[in-house]
C-alpha cells in the first residue's frame, strides 16, 4: 500500500506551477497537526495497513522542520506498519539542502526528489525558482556526500530563449542549452531523472503573461526535438526510459509513482491530495483554511468520484501506456468485460501501421515514436 502526504507551502510561487500551495507559512504547524489528525481518521482507507512507500510532495516538503517530520512519522507508526525496505521519498528544493538539513532528514527518508529544473540561470529566473544554477549542481553533490544515494532530479524542457525576450536567439541556441542541461544532469550520477515539458497553465503567472502577449507560447516542434534528444542522450548513458517522463539506471524505478501507473491503491493526505481504492477516487479540498476547519471539527472535506468500469479502464489506458510494462488487455477485460483488441480494432490497426504501437503477450506497448503521441493514442482508445 502507498501513502502520499501533500505539504502545501512554498517560499515563493514558481511561475509555471498550478499545484496547490501557499507562500504564507504561518499555518505550517497547524497544518502538520491537521495532517496527523487526517491520518488517524483515514487509517482504514487502504485494504491493508502495511506501507510499501511514503511520498512527501507539495508544495515544498523540505520546508518541514525535524520536529514537524517527527510528528508526522510518529502518527504514521501509530496506524500503519512500514515495510523494512520501504521507499520513503521527500521532494526538496536545492536552496533548502544545507548539510544540517540533509543530516536531519536521514532518520526519516531514504530517497530525495530534488527539483533542479535547469542549470541555466536565466531559465531559473524565468520560472521564479528560489535557487541558483550553482545550487542546482551543488545541492545534489552535497546530498550524495551526506549518504543519499537514492536520488532523483527534475528537469524541465521545451523552454526557449525567445520566451526570455531574446529575439536574436535561434533554435540551435535552445538545443545547445538543453544539451548542456542533460550533460550536467548525467554528470551528477544520480540513478533517476524525471523530465517534463514546460506547460503553461491558465492560472499561473506564465499563463497570465501569455494572455497579455508578454511571452511566447511553448513551441511544439522544439519540445519534440528536446524530447527526442533527451531520450537518445539518456539511453546512451545507460538510463532506461521506463515511463515517458522518467528515466532510471539499474532498474531503480520510482516505486511510489509506479504504483499510480499500475492501479495500486493509495491514500492521499493533506489539502488537495487524492486517494484511490480501485473503484472510487477521493479529492481533498484545495484550501488550507477550510481543510484546517474541517479537521478541527473531526471531519473530512473532500469530494468523491465513483468510477464506472469505463472510467477505470480509461484511467488505466492513460497511465499504463506510458510505461515499459505496457497496457495489459487482460486487466481491461477483467474490469469491463470488453476485448479492447476487438472494440478498438480500427484505431489499433492504424497505430500499428504507423509504427506507434505494437501488441505483444496480450499487452499494448508504445514505440519510441508513439511516445510522442501518447495522450492522443490513449484518448482514441478510450471506452465511451
Amino acid at each position: 500500500m502507498h501513502l502520499y502526504i501533500h505539504i502545501p507551502f512554498c517560499k515563493q510561487a514558481c511561475h509555471y506551477c498550478d499545484f496547490h500551495f501557499s507562500t504564507n507559512l504561518k499555518l505550517k504547524a497547524d497544518l502538520v497537526a491537521a495532517i496527523c489528525h487526517e491520518i488517524a481518521l483515514q487509517k482504514d482507507y487502504l485494504p491493508h495497513n502495511t506501507l510499501q512507500t511514503i511520498y512527501f510532495g507539495g508544495g515544498t516538503p523540505s520546508l518541514l522542520t525535524t520536529e514537524e517530520l517527527g510528528k508526522i512519522f510518529e502518527t504514521i507508526h501509530l496506524y500503519f506498519q512500514i515495510e523494512t525496505n520501504a521507499e520513503i521519498t521527500l521532494e526538496a528544493n536545492p536552496d533548502d539542502l544545507s548539510y544540517e538539513k540533509l543530516m536531519s532528514l536521514k532518520p526519516f527518508v531514504n530517497r530525495l526528489s530534488i527539483g533542479l529544473q535547469s542549470f541555466h540561470e536565466p531559465y531559473l529566473r524565468f520560472m521564479n525558482r528560489a535557487h541558483s544554477a550553482s545550487q542546482s549542481y551543488s545541492s545534489v553533490k552535497l546530498a550524495q556526500d551526506c549518504g543519499f544515494d537514492n536520488l532523483t532530479i527534475d528537469l524541465i524542457y521545451g523552454m526557449s530563449q525567445k520566451q526570455l525576450g531574446i529575439s536574436s536567439s535561434s533554435d540551435s541556441d535552445d538545443i545547445r542549452l538543453w544539451e548542456k542541461d542533460l550533460e550536467m544532469a548525467v554528470g551528477l550520477s544520480t540513478p533517476h531523472i524525471s523530465a517534463y515539458n514546460l506547460t503553461i497553465e491558465p492560472q499561473t503567472a506564465l499563463g497570465n503573461w501569455l494572455r497579455k502577449g508578454k511571452i511566447k507560447a511553448v513551441e511544439e516542434e522544439l519540445s519534440a526535438r528536446h524530447f527526442e534528444m533527451m531520450v537518445a542522450y539518456l539511453e546512451n548513458h545507460h538510463f532506461e526510459q521506463y515511463e515517458i517522463s522518467n528515466f532510471a539506471r539499474n532498474h531503480q524505478y520510482a516505486i511510489h509513482n509506479s504504483s499510480y501507473w499500475k492501479r495500486r491503491p493509495y491514500l492521499g493526505i493533506g489539502p488537495s491530495a487524492h486517494s484511490f481504492n480501485g473503484s472510487t477516487r477521493q479529492y481533498n479540498i484545495s484550501n488550507n483554511i477550510k481543510y484546517l476547519k474541517s479537521l478541527e471539527a473531526k471531519s473530512l472535506n473532500f469530494e468523491i468520484e465513483t468510477l464506472t468500469p469505463f472510467d477505470q479502464v480509461n484511467d488505466y489506458i492513460l497511465t499504463s501506456l506510458r510505461t515499459i510494462w505496457g497496457c495489459d488487455l487482460g486487466i481491461i477485460q477483467e474490469i469491463s468485460g470488453i476485448n479492447l483488441l476487438e472494440v478498438q480494432k480500427h484505431y489499433l490497426k492504424s497505430f500499428v501501421e504507423k509504427a506507434w504501437l505494437y501488441v505483444e503477450n496480450n499487452k499494448l506497448f508504445l514505440t519510441r515514436t508513439g511516445r510522442l503521441f501518447a495522450d492522443r493514442i490513449a484518448a482514441d482508445l478510450f471506452l465511451v
